[in-house]
Order: C-alpha cells, then sequence, then structure tokens
C-alpha cells in the first residue's frame, strides 16, 4: 500500500473528452487541477483539422458509431432534439457545451505541449511528478510537479503501417487514413483502401463515390453492422438482460441481425471468424456501394508493382494512383519513456488498462487507452472518477500481485474470445468492466435496495437500454436527474423525429420501450429470488 500523502495537484494531459472528464471529476473531488493542451481548442480526435502533423482527427464527413444516449456522460445528456447519431461537429458542440456547463476552459492551458513526464527528485516519498513543457507559440520550456498526473491523448498518435514488398517502387501515392482529408482531389482516380475497420470502410464509402474505381482490399474479411436496427432504433441500445444470455446465445442474435439484411459471404466479406471474435466494422453504406459496383472488394495485397498492385488470389490491379493504409494505429504515448509504459507487441500491462502495476505510486492514471464494445466517453468519465479518487487514497489499488493476476486473467480471456491482431488488445466489453469500476467506488446501484425501494426504476434499469447515467443513481456525485433519464430514454430517442411536418408530439409516435408483460414479471421475480436467496441461504 502506497505511504504517500493524497494528491493536491493534478495535470491533465490532452484537452479532448478524456481530458475533460478528468478536469471535471478533479473538481468534484477538490483538487487543483490544470490541463495542458498542445492544440488552440478543445475535442481533441473530434476536432476536425487539416494540419495532421501531430496530432490525428476524424474524417470531415464522419458520423459517431454511438448512439447520443449512450455516448453521453453519465450527468451531461445530449440535447434530445439532436440527430441519433451525430456528425463530429455536433460531437465536437457536445464537448464544447459540456466544457462550458461545468467551467472547464479556465482549468485548460492551450498551445501547451509536454514533452516528457518523469519521476520527481522525491518520488519515492511522494509519488510527485516532473512535467516538462513548451509553449507551441512562444517556443518557451519549462517545469512543473505535480501530485498526480492524468494521460489523456488516446492511441490515434502513431500510424502503424505494414510493409509490403515493392511498395518502395510504387509511383502512386501512399498515404495512411490518418493523413486522409476529404475524397474531392481524387475524383475520377483509381484507389486502393488496405483494410476494413470502421475508417477504412468510412473511406472506401466516401471515396467510391468520386473515385474512378476504388478496391476494398481486405486480409480477412469482416461482419457489417448498421447503426440503425429495426424500426429506426440504434443498434447499441441493449439493455442489462442481455449480459445474462448464454454467449452462444448471443452470437446467434448478432449473427442474425448482421445477416438478414447482408449476405456477407455473397458481397466477399464473410470473414472466417464468428462474430464475436472481432471488433465489429459499423457502416451503414458499405454494403450498399459494393452491391452497385462503386466498391470492389478484394484479398490482401501480395506485393506491389510500379504502377499498381499485384493480390493474393492472383489478380492485379493497374494505373492505381492512390493506396489508403486503413490499418490502425500502434499504441504511443511520446511523452512516458518506455521504461514507464512498456508496450510489448501493442500490449500494455496496465490494471483495468489505467495503472501500471509497476509504479510504485498509482499517481499516474491513462484514460481512454481501452478499445471498448460500446461508448469510448462515458467508459473514460468512470476511468477518471475511479482514479481520482485512488489519487486522494479514497480507494486503494489492489498488491502488485494481484493486479498482475488481473492483468494476466484479462489477456487470456481477450485471446480466448478475439482473433490475433493488434486491434484486439486493448478491448474491453464496456458494461462488466464499468460495473467492476463503479462498484469500487460506490456507484453501482445495489439491486436487490432497488427492487424493493423503486420497483419501476428497477424495471427500467433492468430492461431498458443500458445508459451512461446507471452510474449516478448512488454514491458520490450522484444526478438529480438520472432516475429520469434513465426512464424517458426511448422518448429522447423518438424526439428529433417529431420535427418532420405534421408530428408535433410525442404522443402521435409509438414509443418503443419496456412494457410491464407477463414474462418480464416473472424475470423481475426470478431475479428478486435469485438476490434474495444469494444474501438469505437457508
Amino acid at each position: 500500500m502506497s505511504t504517500r500523502p493524497p494528491a493536491r495537484r493534478v495535470a491533465v494531459i490532452g484537452g479532448g473528452p478524456s481530458g475533460l472528464v478528468a478536469i471535471k471529476t478533479c473538481l468534484e473531488e477538490g483538487l487543483d487541477v490544470v490541463c495542458f493542451e498542445k492544440s488552440s481548442v478543445i475535442g481533441g480526435l473530434w476536432h476536425y483539422r487539416e494540419d495532421r502533423t501531430e496530432q490525428s482527427s476524424v474524417f470531415r464527413s464522419t458520423v459517431i458509431n454511438s448512439s447520443k444516449e449512450t455516448m453521453c456522460f453519465s450527468d451531461f445528456p445530449v440535447p434530445e432534439d439532436w440527430p441519433n447519431f451525430l456528425h463530429n461537429k455536433k460531437v465536437l458542440k457536445f464537448f464544447e457545451m459540456y466544457a462550458d456547463h461545468f467551467g472547464l476552459r479556465k482549468h485548460i492551458k492551450v498551445h501547451t505541449k509536454v514533452t516528457s513526464v518523469d519521476p520527481a527528485p522525491d518520488f519515492d516519498t511522494t509519488g510527485r511528478w516532473t512535467v516538462t513543457l513548451t509553449s507551441v507559440d512562444q517556443n518557451k520550456a519549462w517545469k512543473e510537479t505535480f501530485d498526480a498526473v492524468f494521460v489523456c491523448t488516446g492511441h490515434h498518435c502513431e500510424p502503424s503501417v505494414p510493409h509490403f514488398e515493392g511498395v518502395e517502387d510504387f509511383m502512386g501515392t501512399v498515404i495512411h487514413s490518418h493523413d486522409y482529408l476529404t475524397p474531392e482531389k481524387y475524383r475520377d482516380k483509381r484507389v486502393v483502401i488496405v483494410g476494413i475497420g470502421n475508417s477504412g470502410g468510412d473511406a472506401a464509402v466516401e471515396l467510391g463515390r468520386m473515385a474512378s474505381s476504388l478496391f476494398l482490399s481486405t486480409r480477412s474479411g469482416a461482419w457489417i453492422r448498421y447503426r440503425i436496427s429495426d424500426r429506426s432504433v440504434p443498434f447499441d441500445l441493449g439493455s442489462r438482460l442481455d449480459q445474462l444470455m448464454p454467449t452462444s446465445l448471443q452470437e446467434w442474435i448478432l449473427l442474425y441481425q448482421s445477416t438478414k439484411r447482408v449476405d456477407h459471404e455473397l458481397i466477399g466479406l464473410k470473414p472466417d471468424f464468428c462474430i464475436t471474435a472481432a471488433h465489429p466494422t459499423v457502416n451503414d453504406d458499405l454494403p450498399g456501394c459494393i452491391m452497385n459496383g462503386l466498391v470492389t472488394v478484394k484479398p490482401n495485397i501480395r506485393r506491389f508493382t510500379t504502377t499498381g498492385v499485384v493480390f493474393e488470389d492472383g489478380t492485379t490491379e493497374d494505373n492505381i494512383d492512390l493506396v489508403v493504409m486503413a490499418t490502425g494505429y500502434k499504441i504511443s504515448i511520446p511523452f512516458l519513456s518506455s521504461s514507464m509504459l512498456p508496450v510489448n507487441d501493442n500490449r500494455v500491462e496496465m490494471y483495468r488498462y489505467v495503472f501500471s502495476p509497476h509504479h510504485q505510486h498509482p499517481t499516474l492514471a491513462v484514460l481512454g487507452l481501452i478499445q471498448p464494445l460500446g461508448p469510448i466517453f462515458p467508459s473514460s468519465e468512470l476511468q477518471a472518477r475511479w482514479a481520482t479518487r485512488v489519487f486522494k487514497g479514497d480507494n486503494q489499488l489492489p498488491t502488485k500481485a494481484q493486479m498482475m493476476a488481473h492483468i494476466r486473467r484479462t489477456q487470456e480471456t481477450m485471446d480466448k474470445r478475439y482473433k490475433k491482431s493488434p486491434r484486439h488488445t486493448l478491448e474491453i466489453d464496456v458494461m462488466p468492466y464499468l460495473d467492476e469500476i463503479a462498484s469500487d467506488i460506490g456507484a453501482k446501484p445495489d439491486l436487490l435496495v432497488l427492487l424493493l425501494t423503486d420497483p419501476v426504476l428497477a424495471y427500467h434499469y433492468i430492461f431498458g437500454p443500458y445508459v451512461p447515467a446507471h452510474y449516478r443513481l448512488v454514491g458520490n456525485h450522484r444526478w438529480a436527474g438520472a432516475r429520469e433519464h434513465i426512464m424517458t430514454v426511448w422518448q429522447r430517442v423518438y424526439k428529433p423525429y417529431t420535427a418532420r411536418q405534421g408530428r408535433a408530439s410525442m404522443k402521435e409516435l409509438e414509443v418503443t420501450g419496456p412494457k410491464f408483460g407477463i414474462l418480464q414479471i416473472v424475470i423481475m421475480l426470478g431475479v428478486l429470488a435469485v438476490i434474495f436467496l444469494r444474501f438469505f441461504p437457508k
């Protein structure tokens, strides 16, 4: 157990969504906090920029893959009349509203780059860190000491570019999706995109409508999921009850949903792994672009020629103007030495992906270094709420041996579930992951208490959509609006549609939400019985 004094002054590195929640949680816990952002604006990846020299950003056309009800912060919902899936400009506006609502901007120093974070001379006794800073616009360097540090720079920093035979002699242009901006300048060009993750799929759809020919090269294929499920409902509005299903049943449901609209084998995308063994590719338009010939699916590239590429099936495409490597990113935090945060085979040994078990004191936390099956913003928020309490000494971490055992179990579980890929080294299942953290800080409701004191809320908590407000019902810094938020998710999902002429109110729409029925009542009684037997055995 660390014997250091509680943290009082905290540095936050990065003014993106993870940085914003870190500032807010520090303020909630009464800590002195300052955030360093190297650009002139907040928003991180979600602030579209054409200069990608030092910082990645979304494409100009990017729409977020998580619906507004799941991506919002736990005590700050997205405006109910906003679309269910937000364009990146709306996402950025949401972050700006969040920063203004909670008074975060005055704690942010823009145009300030962190060049290194090192243990302070008295680190052994205090756990403090020396942060070396550079003023971007004044070219001035200085150092400051902090009791604790939040690293909030994400993992879209260093592009991962595979090597292909002959690429050095290729006379066309090769870029990473990191450097892709807009499709206009590639009109009537012949383009190859390598990779079928979310960025590769989005670039293929966008460029396919501009290029004379577009070839999408995929090594293993992918399962495609749509943002919109049945009856115009966002696909990610699952319930807590879903987690109780056997894995085989979950796989069957996901496979049914994915294949009832798209025959993956017919269009050349069917992978050789099950649907839960890889991070899904979310794209509403890619199957249509393949069907209408705007995108041609190809296998992996075998080698480059001077004017084109040869694919592994032996086919060749010549006169290629552009190759886009949509091949992901390496885990990289440039201002931390490799000894402080070692990365091996794109893996980091971090307890709950936040704290290194190798540090003597738990005073450096990394937020957002995860690949969640679900929204990342509320995940970073709960990480921050937990880490801040660890900084203060209100929560204690397990021993190093216990943390290492937890890390090994997590890695073994993920290795068994997912196909081997650098993309899956940071994978988490959001609900169990956040429930575990929330339990540590007292933010997870006791279901028995909830059933006995507020059965209507308990019903929505179990059967309704799983939303971040679940973690603001109890514990420190609970939100007075959490109950109403949980009870009215479906009204907000359908609210944007009422703007259509002739639809003046929600009463004119059939709102799809959890309704009391025989099956639901039986399940509720069963849940209550299981909880009762657990706490009151014979």
